[in-house]
């Protein structure tokens, strides 16, 4: 049978890829977002309602009115710098937001949802990889609101009033393979496009945040997953929840395979046989030096696995969909 679901942020890179993905199982999405920061050109699998998470009467209407049979949440500000010295804006928009849309989905009587959380939410891990059961320490707000969240969801869990999983990755990558709908961002703060830029304008250079951390070459290492995986993972849990009345699950989502800024650089370089001009600058305030996550308990519970995230495919399907943005997107 068809199902129904609400895509809160849909319009966004990660949303508007898995927005592709339910649709190609059969179902009906309706996306909801401001368009701050996503696109109106990326919602090509269901309608869009244009408006903000604070908003909670019209939410209430939507859910209400809709029978919607989940709720999938995307909506947030999600860059690291931004929130150290914005933390106001981050705890509005991603706690004070999702409380709104709680309400909403309370007085509609819905009670599944899955939600993009993020390994930031572990902060310096006491080991590598991220295991779900590690402490969670955030170093930054961005992490800290989303930690929140997180807490939120187990408190209405407990009571029975909330079905919700929380799926933390760190960081996302890479374009749809049929280059229908790929990363916008305005301004781009993802390394990838950035050194792709970089790389193809010989007037521009790509600045490296740190060279002091201590890792291999200095350079900050991330666990990158292809977004097409990430969407996956997320109709995967989606299936997983609606199995069951009530509860809470966590799941990382990550290769337990880290690559640097260099080694990035390297891998666009390689792809473009073209060089990168970088400019070494000082360290992003927190920034943990090396992020990887495992993936194994998503694999166990979800059927779930990164097919999509060699290195090779991510700049690979990065590159091909930078030579087709500006035609996509007008």
């Amino acid at each position: 049978m068809k199902k129904k679901y609400l895509v809160v942020g849909g319009a966004g890179y990660i949303g508007s890829h898995t927005c592709k993905a339910l649709a190609k199982a059969g179902n009906e999405i309706v996306v909801y977002d401001n368009l701050s920061l996503g696109n109106s050109w990326a919602v090509g699998w269901g309608e869009l309602i244009v408006g903000d998470l604070h908003d909670e009467a019209k939410l209430t209407q939507i859910l209400t009115q809709g029978k919607f049979n989940a709720v999938l949440h995307f909506a947030a500000n999600a860059y690291v710098g931004e929130s150290v010295y914005q933390p106001l804006k981050y705890y509005s928009n991603n706690v004070a937001g999702t409380l709104s849309l709680l309400r909403a989905m309370a007085t509609a009587e819905v009670k599944n949802i899955v939600f993009s959380s993020t390994c930031a939410t572990y902060g310096i891990p006491k080991s590598l990889p991220i295991e779900e059961d590690f402490p969670q320490n955030p170093i930054n707000p961005y992490g800290h609101s989303k930690k929140m969240v997180e807490q939120i969801f187990l408190d209405l869990a407990a009571q029975e009033k909330l079905n919700a999983a929380c799926l933390r990755f760190f960081n996302a990558a890479g374009a749809d393979a049929e280059l229908e709908i790929g990363e916008n961002h305005e301004p781009e703060t993802h390394i990838i496009p950035l050194v792709i830029e970089a790389a193809k304008n010989p007037s521009k250079s790509f600045s490296i945040l740190g060279s002091d951390y201590p890792t291999e070459d200095g350079t900050c290492v991330r666990d990158y997953i292809h977004v097409t995986d990430l969407a996956d993972a997320h109709v995967r849990a989606l299936t997983k929840i609606e199995s069951r009345q009530n509860g809470f699950s966590a799941w990382n989502l990550g290769t337990g395979k880290g690559y640097s800024v260099l080694q990035i650089i390297q891998a666009v370089e390689s792809r473009l046989g073209l060089k990168v001009r970088i400019e070494r600058t000082s360290r992003r305030p927190g920034d943990p030096p090396v992020l990887i996550a495992s993936g194994n308990q998503a694999r166990s519970d979800l059927g779930w696995n990164p097919n999509h995230s060699s290195l090779e495919n991510i700049v690979d399907t990065a590159v091909r969909w930078s030579e087709v943005k500006k035609k996509a997107t007008t």
